[in-house]
């Protein structure tokens, strides 16, 4: 008898813990379901992410002009243009070299940089400079500018640079000629384009790209 009653005991237990597990299963899932949908509610109401606009759109870098540079004018008005600039840029002219007659005008060298610190990158900007341990101390060019008339009213203007720089190795210096990038001769042109046509070539400008 007290054999039956221990079996009957632990068959009750048993069937107690069964009914509780089972009770606690669908409240778990409950509470899981009513937590994912919180979560997703929360996530469907936060505000969108907002992109930031630093401006219209990035500045376009010009390419340099074409060289020669054709211009509508009379020749003697262009020669007359070219005079201005070279004034304008402080570059003075060799009388015994040039030939106005002739559209042909050459100038003095023109020294843009002195000194070790800032002469290697002045004269990146005009020259190709060669891959050696030179000290360049001086940098200078000297610019070419030919008148060539087309027709009556049409010119071709065309400007040689030639970049030279002084290097020093302790022992002696020299002027030695470089390769020009173009840049000098691109510095004139822009400028003479802009007194002849009155356009504003190097003007800000903005592309959305």
């Amino acid at each position: 008898m007290k054999k039956l009653f221990t079996i009957i005991s632990a068959t009750l237990l048993f069937s107690t813990f069964v009914f509780a597990q089972k009770g606690v299963d669908p409240q778990t899932q409950k509470i899981r379901e009513e937590g994912v949908k919180i979560t997703g509610s929360q996530q469907s109401n936060e505000p969108p992410r907002r992109s930031f606009d630093f401006g219209k759109g990035k500045t376009k870098v010009r390419g340099q002009l074409a060289n020669p540079y054709k211009l509508n004018s009379r020749r003697d008005l262009l020669i007359q243009n070219v005079l201005e600039v070279l004034k304008e840029q402080k570059l003075l002219i060799n009388e015994a070299a040039s030939r106005k007659s002739d559209g042909i005008i050459v100038t003095e060298p023109l020294i843009f940089a002195k000194g070790a610190v800032i002469t290697r990158n002045e004269l990146n900007r005009y020259a190709i400079l060669p891959n050696s341990d030179n000290s360049w101390t001086r940098g200078r060019y000297t610019l070419t500018i030919e008148v060539q008339s087309i027709d009556g009213i049409q010119n071709n203007v065309s400007v040689t640079a030639k970049v030279e720089g002084r290097s020093e190795n302790g022992l002696q210096s020299e002027w030695t000629t470089l390769q020009s990038t173009g840049s000098a001769e691109d510095e004139f042109l822009v400028k003479l384009v802009e007194l002849a046509t009155g356009t504003l070539i190097d003007a800000p400008q903005d592309t959305d790209q």
